[in-house]
C-alpha cells in the first residue's frame, strides 16, 4: 500500500519470501550437494515440486504471467502455505474475490456497548476496518488507558501499539503483538487495494517505525483470533490474559475481542482489582485535540 507495487508484482515477492523461508528437506527434497548461493528453495525446486517449467514459474514470480488457480492450488502445496498464507496468495492472484464489502461503521449500536459493560471486570473491544477501536468498556479503558480522551484518528489498535510508548510498554511480548498487527493489516490491503484510508495509515506507520517498516515488508500474514497476553501493567503488575476475537455477524470487518483469566486466579483478581479503580462509562470524547501521551 505504501509503494507503487501491483498486486502481480506482490504476489511474486511473496512467492520468493515464502520459499526462502523453507529447506529442501521441509518439502522432501534431498541435499544434491551444490553449494546454495540464496536461502531457502530455489525457483527450479519449487517449479519441481509444483510440477511445472522453471521458466514458467519464473515468470509468475517476476510478475510476467499471471496465475490460473490450478496453478495456485499447486502452489500452495508446493510451498506448504498455511490457511492465512493460501488466502493471502489467492487475493493476490485475483482468483478468490471477497464478497462485496460493507462499510464499517464508525458507531456501535446502544446494545453492543451494554453487551461489552455486561462482561464487567473483563477487558472487551469491538474493532473495525484497519483496526479502529470502536467501543470498549471501562475494564479496558483501565487496561489500556481510557480510549475516549483520544481522537478518532488516534483510536486505532495498531497505531497505538507501534506509535504509542505507553501501549509498547504495557506489553511484555511487544514484538510478537507488533508482527501479528502487521500481518493482519497487510492482509486487509490485499483485499482493499484501493483504500486510501489504509494507504495512509500504512504509509505513516511505515515512515514513524522502523519495526512495523521491516515486518510489513516480510510478507507475513496471519488470521490468528486467539492466543495469550502478558502484560506489565503500572498499577497492578504482571498479567498473564487469553485473548479471543470473533467476527460480527453483522459485518466481517468488525471484530469483537475479550481477554479473560481463570476464575479466582491473581490475573482475574487483579482484573477485579482495576475495574473496581476505573468506573467511568466508556465514552469518547468529542474535540479533536490529542491527548499528550500520544505522539
Amino acid at each position: 500500500m505504501s509503494d507503487t507495487h501491483t498486486p502481480r508484482s506482490e504476489l511474486g515477492a511473496f512467492l520468493k519470501a515464502r520459499r526462502a523461508e523453507l529447506t529442501p528437506a521441509q518439502v522432501g527434497l534431498g541435499d544434491d550437494g551444490t553449494v546454495r548461493r540464496v536461502p531457502g528453495l530455489r525457483r527450479d525446486e519449487v517449479a519441481r515440486l509444483a510440477a511445472m517449467s522453471t521458466g514458467y514459474y519464473t515468470r509468475i514470480e517476476q510478475g510476467r504471467l499471471p496465475a490460473s488457480a490450478t496453478v495456485l492450488a499447486s502452489l500452495v502445496r508446493a510451498l506448504r502455505l498455511g490457511g492465512a498464507q493460501r488466502a493471502y496468495l489467492y487475493e493476490l492472484a485475483g482468483q478468490a474475490p471477497a464478497a462485496p464489502r460493507r462499510r464499517s461503521a464508525r458507531r456501535v449500536r446502544p446494545s453492543v456497548q451494554r453487551m461489552l459493560d455486561g462482561l464487567g471486570h473483563l477487558p472487551a473491544l469491538v474493532l473495525g476496518r484497519h483496526d479502529d477501536i470502536l467501543a470498549w468498556n471501562a475494564a479496558a479503558a483501565a487496561l489500556y488507558g481510557d480510549f475516549g480522551e483520544l481522537t478518532a484518528r488516534e483510536r486505532n489498535h495498531v497505531r497505538l501499539l507501534f506509535l504509542d510508548p505507553v501501549m509498547r510498554d504495557l506489553h511484555v511480548d511487544w514484538e510478537d503483538a507488533g508482527r501479528i498487527s502487521a500481518a493482519r493489516l497487510r492482509m486487509a490491503a490485499a483485499g482493499n487495494p484501493d483504500d486510501s484510508r489504509l494507504a495512509e495509515l500504512v504509509g505513516e506507520l511505515s515512515v514513524r517505525s522502523p519495526e512495523f517498516r521491516e515486518w510489513w515488508g516480510g510478507r507475513i500474514v496471519s488470521d490468528t483470533a486467539h492466543g495469550t497476553k502478558r502484560y506489565r501493567h503500572p498499577l497492578v503488575g504482571p498479567l498473564t490474559l487469553e485473548c479471543d476475537t470473533w467476527a460480527s455477524p453483522d459485518d466481517p470487518q468488525v471484530m469483537f475481542v475479550v481477554l479473560t483469566a481463570e476464575a479466582d486466579s491473581r490475573d482475574d483478581e487483579a482484573l477485579r482489582i482495576l475495574a473496581s479503580w476505573n468506573t467511568a462509562p466508556a465514552q469518547p470524547r468529542t474535540a479533536d485535540t490529542p491527548r499528550d501521551r500520544h505522539p
